[in-house]
């Protein structure tokens, strides 16, 4: 199947494209190289544009013969979301639209949208499964959820078929190791630790260890970027007998800020600061995936869903990358 990545060159879409073309596929990138990287889709035929891009995107779509579309080019920053809240409707909603209309018009039915564990805002229960209350609390939560409404609507015309797939929180390197996160600025936790192992950071910051949680710090959902993607091969095919799928990715469990810091110097074999400070402002003390729809539906298991494997892969990826990607 010829599948167009929009966004492929960034971390989740890299990784979906290499999966694609292991699988058999031909992935075809879309993407702007605003925060995407060049050298991580080495190979692979890549058209440069943007989704605001209609023109070229009906181009794309018909005279490539694609037949499938997955979405990996939102915005996906909180706190920047918070601070520049008409830069995610843009980019993430409107965009999205764009590109919606431009499957219906050339006819490409099938969609795998990249969602997030955000649309749930801040939950009542956890672990959290897909039924809970849809509340989320900052634009980059808002805009996710509003395409998932989008494209449940389009399909009720018969027109699309579509997985919404709700991550919680992304990890690792693919491919052991190969392809590993790059964000400018990088706000991710582990990349984070593990740049203060690697003497880039004075040192790493846990905001609040006074959680009701065994070591008063925050317990989070994380997924290895591998288990990730094989959850969209399987969502694909499972879009030939449904024309609209949700799931949540997570491990089902989950750990603590401490314990990936912990995790992260046992692998790197490096000590560095530690500094405790207050809380911030809407953390919860845990949010962990309930993902039984997924296993039950998909068939579908997490391989990679010990810590220190997904610390060892991240450590590998950026030790043998220090400056990240050359582009």
């Amino acid at each position: 199947m010829r599948i167009l990545v929009c966004g492929g060159a960034g971390y989740i879409g890299s990784n979906m494209t290499a999966l694609l073309a292991q699988a058999g596929h031909e992935p075809v990138v879309f993407d702007n190289f605003s925060r995407g990287h060049r050298t991580a889709v080495k190979g692979t035929k890549v058209v440069t544009g943007d989704l605001a891009n209609r023109e070229l995107l009906v181009r794309t779509l018909g005279e490539l013969g694609i037949e499938t579309v997955m979405h990996f080019a939102a915005y996906i920053e909180v706190g920047e979301s918070v601070r520049e809240p008409l830069k995610y409707y843009q980019n993430n909603l409107s965009n999205t639209q764009n590109l919606l209309s431009a499957l219906q018009e050339t006819g490409v039915a099938k969609f795998v949208f990249s969602s997030t564990a955000a649309v749930y805002g801040m939950p009542q229960r956890v672990p959290i499964s897909e039924d809970a209350p849809k509340e989320p609390i900052n634009p980059y939560g808002e805009t996710k959820l509003a395409v998932e409404r989008m494209c449940h609507y389009q399909a009720e015309t018969g027109r699309l078929r579509f997985a919404a797939l709700r991550y919680f929180n992304a990890c690792g390197a693919g491919d052991d190791g190969a392809r590993g996160e790059d964000h400018r600025p990088e706000s991710h936790l582990i990349p984070l630790i593990i740049q203060a192992a690697m003497g880039k950071r004075a040192d790493i910051k846990i905001y609040g260890t006074d959680y009701p949680t065994p070591d008063g710090t925050c317990i989070r959902d994380y997924i290895h970027i591998d288990d990730l993607c094989r959850a969209h091969l399987l969502a694909l095919k499972k879009l030939d007998e449904q024309a609209e799928l949700v799931y949540n990715l997570g491990n089902g469990h989950g750990y603590s800020v401490r314990q990936v810091i912990d995790t992260v110097k046992r692998v790197s074999g490096k000590d560095f600061k530690v500094v405790e400070v207050d809380r911030r402002p809407g953390d919860s003390p845990v949010l962990t995936s309930d993902a039984t729809k997924a296993r039950t539906e998909l068939g579908w298991r997490t391989e990679k869903g010990e810590l220190e494997e997904m610390v060892t892969t991240a450590w590998k990826w950026h030790t043998e990358h220090p400056n990240g990607y050359s582009d």
